[in-house]
């Protein structure tokens, strides 16, 4: 993935994991394993890359087509109980995205953020 190119013209990865990378829930661990390795990954690469910055992206529930079945069943309710009452929109992630990857985030690297329409500050998980 890192070559001696990065090194002469540093730019930005991106890993997008997902807030069960940071939060345990019943019958997902192994996904949420694999969550969590990917922010370590995230850490670990800031770490070694030096001048390339590496950050990442833990979304919560968005309307995607990988939670299709989620939201379609449960979305209302779900939504109901977050402080933004709404679930994300992809749109959402990629705002962030575009700013941890512009200039303007240029003194930010290993740092994985949450992005869950406040779900992480109340009691109980989603």
């Amino acid at each position: 993935m890192f070559n001696a190119s990065m090194q002469k013209n540093p730019g930005v990865i991106l890993n997008i994991a997902s807030v069960g990378g940071l939060r345990a829930e019943q019958g997902l661990g192994v996904y949420n394993l694999t969550k969590a390795a990917i922010i370590h990954l995230t850490s670990q690469l800031a770490c070694e890359l030096g001048r390339t910055r590496v950050v990442g992206i833990a979304p919560g529930l968005v309307k995607t087509a990988f939670a299709s079945v989620l939201v379609e069943n449960l979305g209302d309710k779900l939504a109901a109980a977050l402080p933004t009452k709404r679930l994300g929109e992809p749109q959402d992630i990629a705002n962030l995205a575009l700013f941890l990857c512009s200039d303007l985030a240029s003194w930010i690297t290993g740092e994985t953020y949450v992005i869950d329409g406040g779900a992480g500050v109340r009691s109980g998980s989603m």
